[in-house]
């Protein structure tokens, strides 16, 4: 399953977390089945958002989508945003 990783810095996390959940890129149209927030721990101004898909056409997509957002009205809620998209090779639990 191809996962969409996005990171990056905020000003206000209160404020990205707004304008996260208003979806501008339409997350559910755009093939995500799932996602994850994650805060560093020493810095909660600082994201990383797993968002997950059937198909790595589809996060593509998704990433096209979130670049055009990053290139206008993202810039008031975030800093440097970095995306990649992976994939699990292993899964272990111990």
């Amino acid at each position: 399953m191809p996962t969409l990783r996005i990171e990056h810095a905020v000003p206000s996390f209160d404020g990205w977390k707004r304008a996260f959940d208003s979806d501008p890129a339409n997350r559910k149209s755009s093939g995500v089945r799932r996602y994850r927030i994650s805060q560093a721990v020493d810095d909660p101004n600082y994201v990383t958002i797993d968002l997950d898909f059937d198909t790595v056409a589809d996060a593509r997509g998704l990433l096209a989508a979130m670049e055009q957002v990053w290139a206008g009205p993202g810039k008031a809620f975030m800093v440097d945003p970095r995306a990649k998209i992976v994939e699990i090779i292993e899964n272990v639990e111990l």
